[in-house]
């Protein structure tokens, strides 16, 4: 009788043994799960503040290329204005110097 009381009770310790495994088990699974939710969570937000600060960069890129452009333009513009001018004035000169002036009659 003692080899079956210590056969049951060898059962009886290795059932408990299995389902203390089994609860330690399930716990470090949901702990993981949870650790791999949060991480997951801040890899989405830090990817998402990334997004946002690359979509400003660019828009304030885009800002100052077209700022730039217009400055140019306008700059363009006024050294067209000046030429003609000049160009209008030589003419006259022209004309004045060598009589083709028909307003000086």
């Amino acid at each position: 009788m003692d080899s079956q009381k210590l056969s049951h009770q060898a059962g009886q310790a290795h059932g408990q043994a299995q389902e203390k495994l089994s609860h330690h088990t399930g716990q470090a699974q949901q702990s993981l799960s949870h650790q791999a939710g949060q991480a997951q969570q801040s890899l989405s937000h830090h990817a998402g503040q990334a997004q946002g600060q690359a979509q400003e960069k660019g828009s304030n890129l885009m800002d100052m290329a077209s700022n730039a452009a217009h400055t140019a333009k306008e700059t363009a513009l006024e050294a067209g204005h000046q030429v003609k001018a000049s160009a209008q004035g030589a003419a006259e000169a022209v004309k004045n110097a060598t009589g083709l002036n028909q307003n000086q009659k």
